[in-house]
């Protein structure tokens, strides 16, 4: 088991005229290897819910349970879970400030009291797995592009060897081929590492296309969580959340209507694409 909720809840400001509940009473598990997707819309509890997968913050009531270790047993280390469980919060690369890439991605390795051979063979290996090229790494990360520097960003994250990765609207503020770029090395991440992966989007097509899983945040509860297709079932109950559905959905759902024999169930425009050519081919 990756991550264990078990009647968590968390206040802000308790006890005051501003307390706030932000998240109610969840019980969750995240098994190891799993690809989630956490969806809600603002003010859900995304992102207090991801704040404690690593002790960010603790709960107010309730018992966490990361990697098999209680975030509030006094001989836990919070060090060591965040070492495990790597967090990288939306526009990462503000946080970058070392003169070279390379020495920015060492930062976290150092850090952890690693001998400079291994700090070195880390920081390669996770640039190496971002598409990041070795004659990239004495330049300044301030000359890269915005995908290239939210790559970086991630790199650092992975050079800890993290068990757990935590991604925040990774794809924020990206053009189409910097948010391509990320996916893919998201994904290519999850499948030859075999680590824990939760994307935090509020894209519904990045969601479908790359998640076994999608848990549904709403008003600091979770409202849905299943496959993508059966979470996408309830497209009712999501708009009255503010969500909605993958576009592709209302397109099928529009040429159904309209007498074409298609699925109405289809989650990605590659799906609906074939869909759409299988049925033009046998119309000919």
């Amino acid at each position: 088991m990756a991550i264990k909720f078990r009647e968590v809840s968390h206040v802000y400001s308790q006890g005051t005229p501003f307390e706030k509940v932000a998240l109610n009473n969840i019980n969750l598990h995240i098994e190891k290897g799993q690809f989630v997707g956490l969806i809600g819309h603002t003010g859900s509890g995304k992102s207090t819910l991801i704040q404690h997968f690593n002790g960010l913050l603790k709960p107010t009531s309730g018992e966490i349970t990361i990697l098999g270790q209680k975030i509030n047993d006094p001989n836990t280390s919070l060090r060591e879970i965040r070492q495990k469980v790597g967090l990288v919060f939306q526009y990462p690369e503000h946080q970058l400030f070392e003169m070279t890439i390379f020495k920015d991605v060492s930062f976290g390795p150092e850090n952890m009291g690693l001998s400079k051979d291994e700090v070195d063979h880390r920081v390669r290996e996770a640039l190496s797995m971002v598409g990041i090229k070795e004659e990239m790494y004495e330049k300044s990360p301030f000359e890269l592009s915005g995908g290239q520097k939210r790559r970086v960003a991630i790199a650092g994250v992975l050079a800890m060897k993290p068990e757990i990765l935590v991604l925040d609207e990774p794809t924020a503020g990206l053009d189409p081929k910097g948010r391509d770029e990320i996916l893919g090395q998201i994904q290519m991440l999850h499948e030859s590492l075999g680590i824990t992966v939760i994307l935090v989007s509020h894209s519904m097509e990045d969601i479908a296309k790359l998640v076994d899983r999608i848990i549904v945040m709403h008003r600091g509860s979770v409202a849905l969580d299943g496959a993508p297709d059966s979470v996408f079932e309830h497209v009712e109950q999501l708009e009255k959340m503010g969500l909605a559905a993958p576009q592709i959905m209302y397109i099928m759902k529009a040429l159904r209507e309209k007498g074409l024999d298609v699925p109405t169930n289809i989650l990605t425009v590659e799906e609906g694409a074939r869909e759409i050519a299988a049925l033009l081919k046998k119309q000919k």
